[in-house]
């Protein structure tokens, strides 16, 4: 039943940030050709690929609930096979073969790469050392930090033209914001603990690295969430 719960929730989620992100991009580029649906299935292959190899292949038992919430819930909600078919029987039915046969073409090849280097990226992360260096008398889980780094990027860059592109008041903008950024940060930094303690360090005897890492986690998605938004406002 928690797994359900988790699905569900993470599924709601993922269906109102893939809505508000292609209708951002529809604001943005037109609905000329479908390029909304094609940029969510395009990022959620890449996600797919990249968090595969950090969510399920590392095999943390502790956040099972947590990986299906991420992997079922909300990358399934935020990419749509379904919308895809249907636009492109669309433009068959309109006489955009061209157009249908490009959307085809481009969806699938693309979406495929992406799954390809998420995947690559994500092997190379954990190559060395199991994703674990060690720092002084610590062990600095590097790769999955670096993951949440990618994911605080994505989130800077799309929220930015979203926020130019959507049309939404100042308030709820800023609550928007709030709320993922803050959810985010949470979600990200709990992973790390999860495998931190899937790893064998205790909160007893390890408190303050667990902490210490935790918090320069959630400082660091921050300065990176931040640069995301400067370089999405010159989109």
């Amino acid at each position: 039943m928690n797994q359900i719960i988790a699905v569900a929730l993470g599924g709601a989620c993922g269906a109102v940030v893939r809505f508000l992100v292609s209708s951002g991009i529809y604001q943005w580029l037109g609905r000329g050709f479908p390029y909304g649906t094609l940029v969510v299935n395009i990022l959620g292959s890449f996600l797919i690929g990249l968090l595969t190899e950090s969510l399920i292949l590392q095999r943390i038992t502790l956040a099972l609930d947590y990986r299906a919430a991420i992997l079922v819930g909300f990358i399934g909600a935020f990419t749509t096979f379904s919308t895809f078919s249907l636009e492109t029987f669309y433009l068959i039915e309109q006489g955009n073969l061209t157009r249908a046969g490009m959307n085809v073409l481009v969806s699938v090849s693309a979406c495929l790469l992406a799954v390809w280097l998420g995947l690559l990226c994500g092997r190379a992360l954990f190559y060395y050392g199991n994703g674990m260096i060690a720092w002084g008398d610590s062990d600095i889980p590097y790769a999955l930090m670096v993951i949440n780094l990618i994911g605080a990027l994505l989130i800077g860059i799309v929220s930015a033209i979203l926020l130019q592109k959507v049309e939404l008041t100042l308030e709820y903008r800023i609550i928007i914001m709030v709320i993922m950024i803050g959810a985010y940060l949470t979600l990200s930094g709990l992973y790390l603990l999860l495998y931190l303690l899937e790893h064998g360090f205790s909160i007893n005897t390890n408190v303050s690295m667990m902490l210490s890492i935790f918090v320069g986690n959630g400082l660091a998605c921050i300065v990176v969430i931040w640069l995301g938004l400067l370089i999405g406002k010159q989109a």
